[in-house]
This record gives structure tokens, C-alpha cells and sequence, in this order.
């Protein structure tokens, strides 16, 4: 097999490096028709732009969705995480063109096009037969592989508005296609690629392939955010695709039972999964995240190796006095889940690959071990305060006082900010459980949530109030919810707070707040409104740039 990915994927490489080696071999003599041999070689391929997806779904993409939000922030703890000022301009919507976060964003954006690219070509040229597949494996497999291609370009449109296009591997300096051309190629290519696809049957495990559900839920948030990409308003189309997956018509999918269900060690197994990446300790591990939420001392809470970096964490509910801030509507993360939530608990391993909560916060005291303070609260069990404030320094000079303290992305201390535990982990006892949940990419909750907020916008209330609520219910014992959406609460806040809560960390709260034009013209904690549209796109970065003079950038950079 010829490994050529040309002028897309070259320029790509010169500029970067890699998140794997992608040093290829060239053959001149080997075509696909002699390169595979078995089913074995042409699954190998077919694997590799999913292996990319796995990386692109975290890291930088992650980032980008998360921290210039109002629920996330990694702040300056002592003389730790300035890191250059990096993270004050996403939290202030200060970026530049040579930011790091926005050039893996675009780099892994187009590496994804590009390898899925290459391998749709290689098979597409595969007599199936001669390996023992069939004609429908073929139409899976490059059906799949023209999916995920429209995955990666609906990301890209998210982040930057058009993209270059590309329908192979040849070319040179390719220009960017407007915003409404990115719009209408991801559509073209997921309409034609859903009826090609399989749906899922009753009980069948996720593993990771992309099925009819998985290219619909794509097509779904095309539409979705349609208003925010071309400004067009799709909202009718999205609720009607919403509404066929419920139904059943891309497959076997349900609501799970339980709130942790879609995102235990076993939630391969949850029947509201659409699509996820598979996870498995010491393989392709769902691990990401790890280092940047938790402290150097929490894996002794939770009973394992590997200390984290103490990074991020969660924005305050709370001024350092206590009181929840009242001065913007939007944040406020942990306080937004209602007191009796079953997520809201601390999360605790019970063993047997059972657990309950979500969230590390108060007294960091486990069955496992305790977290101990190597910093401001050296030799203390540490204390995660859902408050940020530099609360060592009452009673010295300057900070008489609680009230006296200030709070901003300058003012963490080591156990500032509750952490998010939205995938479990076992204790060493367990320890092939690590890293056992999937990465979900696509739920059926999703689906509820979307077409709850078309009935919204188009005055239907009661229709909205029905499906947020049936997910509502399962985060309370005995499904008895004290807060339930109604017709009366149910406004543009409360819809965005369903959201925050449901989604909690799965890497799309950016993309929600531009949606009701809210990301840049909110306030939340340590971040006022900045009222500059052009920063719900962020600039083509400057080393895509230098690498294709063919690019223009985005107005306002």
C-alpha cells in the first residue's frame, strides 16, 4: 500500500510534531491489491483515523470547548500553572494566531481528514473477496470512513468556519471553503453515508464503529448549530432527525436507568450509547484528563499510583466570604446540580466496579487513603473549597481578613476548585478496571436534550419540559426530582444550565453558550463580557498560515 498523504498531510508533518509517529515507508511496487491479505490487514487500516480520533477527542479540542467557558479554569496555584499566561487568555478571550491550543485544534482537525482520507482511497480500490469480506463490508467500511471525515470537518467548521476541502490526498496550497460550502460537504457526505450504514441491533455492545445512529446525532448537531455556522436556522431539521433516532429509526437505542451508566467502567453496555471511543488499561486508555484535574496527592485517595498535576478544576460557585455569587447567571457549576442529585456526592470506589458521586470535593479522605497538602496546606489532608482565593495568607500582611481576599485566575491555592470525576476509577485491588470506561462521543440524552431546546425555540414548552425531565428523574433516589423543569422555569438560562449539568465536562459547553449567543456577551466568574462576535471563531493559527499561503484568516485576527 502506497502511504501517501501528499501536500495536505506533508504540510501538516513539517510543521508539527505528531500524536504518534507517522514516519511512513514508500513502496512503489505495493498497491492495495497486494498490501491486504487478510481481514486482519484491512481492519488495521480501518483502525488507524479512529486511533486519531481517540486523540483528537481530548487534549487541545478539549480545551478549546471547555476553558474559555464559564464551568472550567486552571488557575495560578503559588508559583505553579502561570504557564506563560496560556491560561488567562483562553479565560479572558485573549488568544492569539500562535497559540498552541488553536494550532493542535486545526493540525488534528485536518490529519484526521487527511488519514481517513488515505484509507477510504486505499479501500476503495480493494476487491473485498480477495480477503474474505463481502460487498457490504466494503460499503461499512468506506461508509464509516466518509463519516468520520464528516466528523472531523464538523469540528473544524465549530472551531474556525470553512475549511479547506478535500476529496483526496492531491493538491496544493488549498484555499478555505466558505462557511456555507464546509456546511453543505459535511451534509452532502452524511447523507449519503447514514442509509450505506448499519443500525444497531437490541443488546449489541459499542465497540466503537459508526453506525446509522452515530452519522445522524453528526447531521443532528450540523443542523443544530446551523444558526451559529451559516446563519441559517435548522432547528426544524434537527428535531425531526432527533425525533427519528428516538423512535428507533437508526437503530435500538434507550435512555440508561441509571445516571452512571453511560459513563462507568462498563458503559460499552449502556443502551444510550451511541458512539463512543473504546478505552482499556494499558491500550488506547481514555486517560487525558488524569494529570490536568487531579493533585499530586489524590491518587491516594483514590487508592491507585500516578499522581496528577493539579491543574484544572472546576470555576467557584462561592466568593471567598461564602456567599454563592449572585452577579452573573451563567458558572457556577457544582451549585447548579440540586443538593439531593445522586452525581453530586464525593466520589467514592465501593469496590466490584460499583461507585457513587462525581465530583472530589470537601475532606479528601477515602477508604483508600487520604490526599495530604505538600503546599500552602503542607501536612493537612487537603480540603477541595468550591472557592478560589488564596485563603493561607489571612492574617499576613495585606489580607487582614477573608473579606480582603481576592478571587481570580491569579489567587489558587493546591486545593482550590471541586474536580470533576466523570469517569471512575477503581482501586489498585480493581486496577483492570483503569481506565475501563469508554470516551462517549455521541449519547442518546443528547438527542433528548437537542430536540427539548427546538420545541423551546419553537414555543412548545410542555413537549421540552417532558424530555428533559425523563432524563432528569434517574439523577434522584427513587426518581423523586425537587426541581423538575416546568413551562414557568424553563427559559434560555435554565436551558443552558440543563445542559451544563447533564454535560458536565464532555467538551461542548463553548459550542452551547455561542448557540444562544451567550459566549461573548455573559459575564461569569473573573471573565466580563467582551462583546466581540468574531471570537466565537478562533483564528486560522499562524502555522497553518506559513504552510499555505492559499488561507485567508478569520475577520477580527
Amino acid at each position: 500500500m502506497k502511504l501517501k498523504y501528499l501536500n495536505l498531510l506533508a504540510v501538516l508533518l513539517l510543521l508539527s510534531v505528531g500524536c504518534t509517529n507517522l514516519d511512513e515507508k514508500w513502496y512503489s511496487a505495493v498497491v492495495p491489491e497486494t498490501f491486504f491479505k487478510t481481514e486482519k490487514d484491512v481492519k488495521a487500516a480501518l483502525y488507524r483515523p479512529f486511533t486519531h480520533a481517540r486523540w483528537y477527542e481530548g487534549g487541545h479540542r478539549w480545551n478549546l470547548q471547555e476553558y474559555p467557558a464559564d464551568q472550567f479554569a486552571i488557575t495560578t496555584k503559588g508559583p505553579h500553572w502561570y504557564n506563560g499566561g496560556e491560561n488567562y487568555r483562553y479565560h479572558y478571550h485573549d488568544w492569539t494566531i500562535n497559540d498552541g491550543w488553536i494550532w493542535g485544534a486545526w493540525r488534528g482537525t485536518l490529519m484526521g481528514v487527511a488519514l481517513a482520507l488515505d484509507t477510504k482511497s486505499d479501500l476503495e480500490k480493494l476487491d473485498y473477496t480477495t480477503v474474505g469480506l463481502t460487498e457490504t463490508d466494503k460499503a461499512d467500511h468506506l461508509m464509516q470512513l466518509q463519516s468520520l471525515i464528516s466528523y472531523f470537518y464538523l469540528r473544524g467548521l465549530d472551531y474556525f468556519g470553512g475549511l479547506p476541502i478535500f476529496t483526496s490526498n492531491e493538491g496544493e496550497n488549498v484555499p478555505r471553503s466558505t462557511d456555507k460550502e464546509t456546511f453543505e460537504h459535511i451534509e452532502t457526505m452524511l447523507k449519503e453515508a447514514i442509509p450505506q450504514l448499519p443500525k444497531k441491533v437490541s443488546g449489541e455492545v459499542e465497540e466503537g464503529a459508526i453506525k446509522q445512529g452515530a452519522a445522524a446525532m453528526m447531521l443532528a448537531q450540523l443542523y443544530f448549530n446551523a444558526e451559529a455556522y451559516i446563519g441559517e436556522d435548522r432547528f426544524d431539521a434537527c428535531a425531526a432527525i432527533c425525533q427519528d433516532i428516538i423512535d428507533g429509526e437508526y437503530g435500538d437505542y434507550s435512555l440508561d436507568q441509571d445516571w452512571f451508566g453511560p459513563h462507568d467502567f462498563y458503559n460499552n453496555e449502556s443502551p444510550e450509547i451511541i458512539w463512543s471511543i473504546p478505552s482499556e488499561f494499558n491500550k488506547l486508555q481514555y486517560d487525558w484528563f488524569y494529570n490536568y484535574f487531579y493533585h499530586y496527592e489524590t491518587e491516594k485517595y483514590f487508592g491507585l499510583d500516578g499522581g496528577g498535576w493539579n491543574g484544572a478544576h472546576m470555576q467557584p460557585s462561592r466568593k471567598p466570604t461564602g456567599e454563592i455569587y449572585s452577579e452573573f447567571a451563567l458558572g457556577k457549576p457544582y451549585e447548579k446540580f440540586d443538593d439531593n442529585d445522586l452525581r453530586k456526592k464525593p466520589y467514592v470506589y465501593n469496590g466490584g466496579g460499583k461507585y457513587e458521586g462525581m465530583f472530589l470535593v470537601g475532606r479528601q479522605e477515602s477508604p483508600y487513603g487520604k490526599s495530604i497538602g505538600t503546599q500552602e496546606y503542607k501536612g493537612e489532608v487537603l480540603y477541595f473549597v468550591d472557592q478560589v482565593a488564596r485563603f493561607a495568607k489571612v492574617g499576613t500582611e495585606g489580607y487582614p481578613n477573608i473579606e480582603s481576599l481576592r478571587s481570580s485566575m491569579a489567587d489558587g491555592e493546591e486545593n482550590t476548585g471541586v474536580r470533576l470525576v466523570k469517569a471512575p476509577f477503581p482501586n489498585l485491588d480493581d486496577e483492570s478496571l483503569r481506565w475501563g470506561a469508554d470516551d462517549p462521543v455521541y449519547r442518546l440524552t443528547e438527542t433528548y436534550y437537542m430536540l427539548a431546546e427546538c420545541k423551546l425555540r419553537a414555543g412548545d414548552k410542555g413537549a421540552a419540559v417532558t424530555l428533559i425531565n425523563e432524563v432528569r428523574e434517574r439523577n434522584f433516589e427513587d426518581r423523586l426530582d425537587p426541581n423538575p423543569v416546568t413551562a414557568a422555569n424553563l427559559d434560555k438560562y435554565r436551558m443552558v444550565d440543563e445542559w451544563g449539568i447533564e454535560f458536565l465536562g464532555e467538551g461542548r459547553r463553548r459550542t452551547d453558550l455561542i448557540r444562544w449567543n451567550m459566549f461573548t456577551t455573559e459575564d461569569w466568574w473573573d471573565h466580563e463580557a467582551s462583546g466581540s462576535d468574531h471570537l466565537n471563531r478562533f483564528p486560522v493559527p499562524q502555522n497553518a498560515l506559513s504552510g499555505n499561503n492559499a488561507l485567508e484568516q478569520n475577520p477580527g485576527y
